[in-house]
């Protein structure tokens, strides 16, 4: 199984682990990402490129895939406008042990952060602003091209 999926309405993350677990394999690692409260964040409203970022996202998935040989794995993640404790993204990756699990989960998100056009709006009272790539994001990216 193979799920990527870009949309407005909430994640239920009970249904996307179900749907990994009937892969029926040992190893399943999961991320949730949930938007921040920290420096006075009241909305965070993320826009996309529709098309190519579920493109993007797919070939994140295939490459995991072929790298771990997964049973099973999934990019669920949000867009519009989300207040604090909202559900952003799920990854779930399913492989037969979880060194493989956990790694290509790590993968996927690592990736994730600067691979798929997403852009990003916070809100913080009457002021909002774009949110600029992140030197840790690329970083934690780049550590996937050495291993």
């Amino acid at each position: 199984m193979i799920r990527v999926l870009v949309r407005h309405e909430p994640i239920d993350p009970a249904a996307e682990f179900a749907a990994l677990q009937a892969s029926g394999v040992g190893g399943i690692a999961t991320f949730l990402g949930v938007v921040r409260a920290d420096d006075g964040v009241t909305t965070l409203e993320l826009e996309h490129y529709p098309g190519g970022t579920e493109a993007a996202l797919r070939r994140l998935v295939g490459e995991a895939v072929a790298r771990w040989g997964l049973a099973a794995a999934a990019i669920v993640h949000r867009v519009g406008l989300m207040g604090p404790g909202d559900l952003v993204v799920f990854v779930g990756t399913a492989a037969a042990h979880r060194a493989a699990a956990l790694e290509s989960c790590a993968y996927l998100i690592d990736r994730l952060k600067t691979d798929a056009p997403f852009w990003k709006r916070e809100t913080r009272g009457a002021e909002a602003r774009w949110v600029e790539a992140r030197e840790t994001d690329s970083t934690a990216a780049a550590r996937w091209q050495d291993s």
